[in-house]
C-alpha cells in the first residue's frame, strides 16, 4: 500500500477529479493518441481515470477560422471525459469568439488558457509568457473567456509562470487577475519565462501564489518526473493539484502511478522492455488512427528515444527506429529486444531539452507599460507550450 494519504477530490468548476493530476498539454505530444494511451494505462494498472489530459494547444483565432490543422488537433475520443483544450490567445476578441465557439458547438467540457510560453518566437511578438505582464489586457482575456461560458458548466482555467524574468515577476497578480474574472483554477509553471525548462523549478513560489490566491485551486507544476515528486510538490507548497509535463515523454504509464500514489493505492510496477515495446506499439498504432500510417510513423520517432532511455537497444537499431516507415517494420524492429529487460533505474528524471537561460525576446517598449491593453500585432502564431 502507498504510504500517501488518499486525497480528497480535485474540483474545478464543475468538474471533479480523483486523482488531481493534470496532463499539461504539449504541441505534438499530447494529442489524441497519447492521451488515449495514458488513460488506457491508467485503467489497465489502477482501475480508474482519473486525471485530466488535456489536448494540445490551439490557437484561438485558427480555431475561430476553422483552420484544418487546428480542427484535426481538437479531436477528442468517444469516450474522453472530461474533454478538456487549451487555448493560445492574446485578443479578447478572439478568445470570446473562440470559447463561444467552443461552448455553442460543444467542442470541449474545460476550457484552459496558456500564458506560458517562453519561445522567442512568441515573446518576441507578445505571446505567451509576455502576456501576464500586461495586466489589463491579461484581466480582458480571461475576462472575455469567462463571459462566453457564462450560464454552463465549463470551467475556464490559466496556467502561467513566474514571470518574464527575476526583475519581473507577475505570477500573484496573474493569478488574482484571474480569480476575480472567474477561473476556475490556475496553474504555476514555477519558473520564469527567461529561465525557459533549465535550472530547477522555485516550488516555493507556488507556496506563495497559494497563500495569495485561496478562492480557486492553485495547481503546481515544474521538475515532477516521479510520483514522489508530486507529494513533495504538495506537501511543501500546498497546492492543491499538479500539472505534469515532460516527465511523462516516453512514460505514459507515469499517470497510473501518480493516482496510486495520490490515491493510498498500491503501486504498478514499472514495465520491463516488452511491455514498453507493446506499448510503443499501441501509441503508433493510435497515431496511425489519428493522422494516417505514414505521418503516425513519422511522429512516433521522437517518442521511441524518450521510451527506451536507459534500455538496451544498440546505437544501430535506435538509429533504425528514428527512420521507421510503416507499422510491420517498426514491430519487426521492437521484435529485436529483449523483452525481459527491466525497466531501467537511468529511466527516470527529467525528459526532453532543457534550454538554457536566456533574455526574453518582447517587443520594443513591451516592458514600458504593464496596464497597457494593446493587443500584440502578429502574435497569433502556433507555439510549444509552457
Amino acid at each position: 500500500m502507498s504510504s500517501a494519504r488518499r486525497r480528497a477530490p480535485l474540483r474545478i468548476g464543475s468538474i471533479e477529479l480523483a486523482s488531481p493530476v493534470v496532463l499539461a498539454p504539449m504541441a505534438g505530444v499530447t494529442n489524441i493518441a497519447f492521451r488515449t494511451l495514458c488513460r488506457e494505462l491508467e485503467l489497465a494498472r489502477t482501475g480508474t481515470v482519473s486525471g485530466l489530459y488535456v489536448c494540445e494547444m490551439v490557437t484561438a483565432r485558427a480555431l475561430v477560422e476553422r483552420h484544418p490543422v487546428t480542427m484535426h488537433m481538437t479531436a477528442f475520443g468517444p469516450d474522453e471525459n472530461p474533454r478538456s483544450m487549451q487555448l493560445y490567445t492574446v485578443d479578447p476578441r478572439y478568445t470570446y469568439e473562440a470559447a463561444k465557439m467552443i461552448v455553442d458547438e460543444g467542442l470541449a467540457d474545460h476550457i484552459d488558457m496558456n500564458f506560458g510560453c517562453p519561445v522567442p518566437k512568441v515573446t518576441r511578438k507578445g505571446g505567451g509568457s509576455a502576456i501576464p505582464y500586461k495586466r489589463t489586457l491579461f484581466r480582458k482575456i480571461v475576462a472575455a473567456a469567462v463571459r462566453a461560458t457564462e450560464g454552463t458548466d465549463i470551467p475556464v482555467t490559466v496556467k502561467f509562470r513566474i514571470g518574464i524574468d527575476d526583475e519581473h515577476r507577475t505570477h500573484l497578480d496573474a493569478g488574482r487577475i484571474a480569480a476575480e474574472e472567474g477561473a476556475k483554477a490556475v496553474a504555476l509553471h514555477a519558473r520564469t519565462a527567461s529561465q525557459r525548462y533549465s535550472g530547477e523549478a522555485d516550488w516555493d513560489e507556488i507556496a506563495r501564489l497559494k497563500e495569495h490566491v485561496t478562492d480557486v485551486p492553485v495547481l503546481g507544476n515544474g521538475d515532477i518526473f516521479e510520483p514522489a515528486d508530486a507529494v513533495r510538490m504538495m506537501a511543501r507548497t500546498g497546492c492543491d493539484g499538479v500539472v505534469i509535463g515532460r516527465g511523462c515523454l516516453g512514460r505514459p504509464w507515469l499517470f497510473a502511478e501518480l493516482a496510486a500514489e495520490l490515491g493510498g493505492l498500491p503501486a504498478p510496477a514499472a514495465p520491463n522492455l516488452g511491455e514498453v515495446s507493446k506499448i510503443i506499439i499501441r501509441h503508433a498504432e493510435l497515431l496511425a488512427d489519428h493522422h494516417g500510417e505514414d505521418k503516425g510513423c513519422r511522429e512516433i520517432r521522437k517518442h521511441v528515444a524518450w521510451y527506451l532511455r536507459g534500455f538496451p537497444a544498440g546505437s544501430d537499431l535506435r538509429s533504425r527506429l528514428s527512420l521507421v516507415k510503416n507499422l510491420d517494420e517498426l514491430r519487426e524492429l521492437l521484435s529485436t529486444l529483449p523483452a525481459d529487460a527491466p525497466f531501467p533505474e537511468d529511466g527516470h528524471g527529467p525528459r526532453g531539452r532543457q534550454g538554457t537561460p536566456a533574455k526574453v525576446a518582447l517587443p520594443e517598449g513591451w516592458l514600458d507599460d504593464p496596464y497597457e491593453d494593446v493587443v500584440p500585432e502578429g502574435a497569433e502564431v502556433m507555439h510549444s507550450g509552457g
